[in-house]
């Protein structure tokens, strides 16, 4: 597997990315985030575990300008993307790329398309330019002999890799990873992680990943925070977490998923 090009991802100065000061988010009269303050710095792979419910996947839906909070603020990069202008927060939008649990590829296009598509009409590249990012972002992630294939013709692992391929095409600032293989066969599962695990291991990108696979954040993470309630209860690094955390809650999760 072709290493990443790491000169194409942002770079890393160890400063704040990502910042949530007393974000509250409501489905009815379920609070899903109360009051959350939690920041993630440039360069980093923060990953978010707890119960389901707990609202991880809804902190990278915000991001993902897909919600809106009810209450504060969220700022990446400086930027404020809540409460912001409707074309401030499209730009900030731009530097974020989200991984989806379904991999919501176009199944009318090709695979080649499906990566070329918003780096043209999104970024203004060239058809040339995209299609050259494109193919070095399949060899990448293995998969450089499927630029005209169709979606339905690849496995799930197949199209999760493509759909990591479509990220990193828009050279975010951060990737959102949202349960990437919860939606695949048991022996798909360790290829996609694998590609993640190159990605981690040889950008600087920065992750935000919501897993239930504990392996894998333990080998990626920087630093982990365990949710419950629509609140960070306890954050450290993988070593602290997985092997003495504090929180009882944290505990008593972990000893059901390990």
């Amino acid at each position: 597997m072709k290493e990443p090009d790491a000169s194409a991802n942002p770079p890393v100065d160890g400063t704040e990315l990502i910042r949530f000061e007393q974000v509250t988010k409501r489905f009815g009269a379920n609070t899903i985030l109360d009051r959350l303050d939690f920041s993630v710095n440039s360069g980093k792979h923060v990953t978010l575990i707890g119960p389901s419910g707990s609202g991880k996947t809804t902190i990278l839906r915000l991001l993902m300008t897909l919600l809106k909070p009810d209450e504060g603020t969220i700022t990446v990069a400086g930027e404020k993307l809540f409460p912001a202008p409707e074309k401030q927060i499209r730009e900030v939008r731009k530097g974020i790329g989200m991984v989806f649990q379904q991999f919501n590829l176009f199944p009318n296009m090709s695979v080649l398309r499906n990566i070329t598509e918003a780096p043209v009409t999104v970024l203004g590249l060239s058809k040339d330019e995209a299609e050259a990012r494109a193919r070095e972002l399949l060899e990448m992630v293995g998969l450089a002999d499927k630029c005209d294939a169709r979606p339905t013709q690849l496995s799930g692992g197949q199209q999760q890799r493509v759909a990591i391929a479509r990220a990193l095409a828009m050279r975010p600032q951060v990737l959102l990873l949202d349960e990437v293989t919860s939606a695949l066969d048991p022996e798909l599962v360790a290829g996609v992680l694998d590609v993640l695990r190159d990605i981690a291991r040889s950008t600087d990108i920065t992750m935000l990943c919501v897993t239930h696979e504990m392996n894998f954040a333990r080998d990626i993470s920087d630093q982990v925070l365990m949710f419950d309630s629509g609140r960070v209860i306890e954050s450290g690094s993988p070593e602290k977490m997985f092997n003495d955390p504090e929180n009882d809650r944290t505990r008593e999760f972990l000893s059901a998923v390990l």
